[in-house]
């Protein structure tokens, strides 16, 4: 069993603790005396060991050697460690419930302390009280939490942005939205009065359709992640008249002032009220559930563990796999957070669409064409599973990619049974709609050869989704921006019940 492999991984004297001191000389010999490596040992995780050599830092398989000197590990002991570092209040809501849910489908027992504003855990067998793993979690600016990976000071740091220098598994999903007073009056925002609000350019209610009343702009400080998650969508900082150290002072300062506006994460947002988004056509841009998980929403964003560009002990690459559970993404869902588990819903449940659809049809999209589209979706349901594509090219994106390796797991288990599935292609609606047209076909293509060479060898072609394709006939978003272009260029996942007949039974 893998639970049995960290069990048994041992932690020696240096545990990657960050004790520069305890690092101590060895010898790691092969097993068949036919190479040595003498060097300082930096690390050993039950698996590999670090060390410090003449030929800079190696990696050296456990089983394939004899280690001796004073720096080898004791072989007794069971300790893993692990410690993570990063956004105070996503790793506050969400590490608890995720370590707990791992400890009960393990059958293990979890005891979490609090220290100051992070928390020490430790896991341990049920009924001997062996203490197997040790988890710590230390709040950090992302400048901080970046800093620890790379001096070797933490294993995981939580984070809602991307960096090209880490890896990175997504936790949870969330949506930036902007917040006002449950007494504030303006029925909507648009997404270019809210980026002019948020840069300083509006200044008075008045100008969003509300009261001659100056609009005092809310923020959070500029080193906390979902701050910076925000700076890197508006590309700009924001001017606010009052900063806040923590989301849950910026939600209840909001509450509190009618003419008070600031954007934050829809799981944070306490009793401030979230004010609804359309874009600059009109669109209404929901933060639903579905809509958050399919990307349809703009302002989406993934709370992930960001890992360094080493080998992690393996306690922790265990927990980072275990993200992909039921029970994880239950925990997250209990946390107040948006889980990354696959959804459908009803495509004509979705009216919104459809209206789109009618609203946004041209000369290029005929009434024959709508026609088409509305008898696709009669019956057929949508998963949250969209696919995109980076700017300028026909590549997936890296959450699309995730949720090719989901797809493809689902298929595997023959999750969609009874459905046939179909691989739904979009174009936003610049240039020929004939063009368009070939384009999401050419999109949804290549959405399945991707799949299929995911997939096994030997997997059932039944079970692979078939292709439609629908050019700029749906669209999500207005065509005008660059961003609504994006959202419009997409392959959906749509699965139509198969329906057949019952063999009849006699006596």
């Amino acid at each position: 069993m893998r639970l049995m492999l960290w069990c048994a991984a041992v932690f020696a004297a240096l545990s990657f603790c960050g004790q520069a001191a305890q690092a101590q000389d060895v010898t790691l010999t092969a097993r068949d005396g036919s190479l040595s490596i003498d060097g300082t040992l930096m690390g050993f995780d039950g698996e590999f060991y670090r060390v410090e050599t003449r030929f800079g830092m190696l990696t050296v398989d456990g089983e394939g050697v004899i280690c001796d000197g004073p720096g080898c590990p004791d072989l007794t002991a069971t300790l893993a460690v692990l410690r993570i570092t990063g956004a105070e209040a996503p790793g506050k809501a969400l590490l608890p419930p995720l370590l707990a849910a791992y400890a009960k489908t393990r059958g293990l027992a979890l005891k979490l302390e609090p220290q100051d504003a992070g928390f020490i855990a430790a896991l341990s067998e049920t009924g001997t009280d062996q203490v197997l793993a040790r988890i710590t979690f230390i709040p950090s600016s992302p400048e901080e939490a970046r800093a620890a990976l790379l001096s070797g000071a933490a294993e995981l740091a939580v984070s809602a942005t991307a960096d090209k220098g880490f890896g990175a598994r997504a936790m949870a999903l969330d949506a930036l939205v902007p917040i006002v007073a449950r007494d504030n009056r303006l029925p909507r925002i648009s997404t270019p009065d809210l980026a002019q609000a948020l840069s300083g350019e509006i200044r008075n209610w008045q100008a969003l359709g509300g009261p001659d009343m100056p609009l005092a702009l809310h923020a959070l400080a500029k080193d906390t992640s979902v701050q910076q998650a925000l700076v890197a969508r508006l590309g700009r900082d924001v001017p606010a008249v009052v900063i806040h150290d923590t989301p849950e002072a910026l939600a209840e300062a909001v509450a509190r002032d009618p003419w008070a506006l600031a954007i934050t994460g829809q799981a944070q947002r306490g009793a401030a009220r979230a004010l609804p988004l359309t874009d600059s056509c009109g669109f209404p841009l929901l933060a639903d559930r579905a809509l958050v998980k399919a990307g349809d929403y703009p302002l989406t964003f993934a709370i992930s563990l960001l890992t360094p560009r080493r080998r992690l002990p393996l306690f922790a690459r265990e927990f980072l796999d275990f993200l992909d559970h039921p029970a994880a993404e239950t925990a997250v869902a209990g946390a107040g957070y948006i889980d990354r588990a696959p959804e459908s819903v009803p495509l004509t449940a979705d009216g919104l669409r459809l209206l789109n659809a009618i609203k946004g049809a041209g000369g290029d999209v005929p009434l024959a064409e709508l026609k088409r589209l509305a008898d696709a979706m009669a019956g057929a349901s949508r998963s949250s599973l969209t696919f995109r594509f980076e700017d300028g090219s026909a590549t997936l994106d890296a959450r699309s990619r995730e949720n090719l390796r989901l797809l493809a797991r689902l298929i595997e288990v023959d999750a969609f049974r009874g459905n046939r599935l179909i691989l739904a292609g979009f174009s936003d609606g610049s240039g020929d709609g004939a063009a368009n047209m070939r384009l999401s076909e050419s999109r949804a293509i290549g959405v399945l050869t991707a799949l299929s060479a995911t997939l096994p060898g030997g997997t059932d072609p039944a079970r692979l989704p078939e292709v439609e394709a629908f050019g700029e006939a749906l669209p999500m978003a207005c065509d005008t921006t660059a961003a609504g272009r994006r959202a419009n260029r997409r392959v959906e996942v749509w699965l139509r019940p198969v329906f057949t007949d019952s063999p009849e039974t006699g006596n």
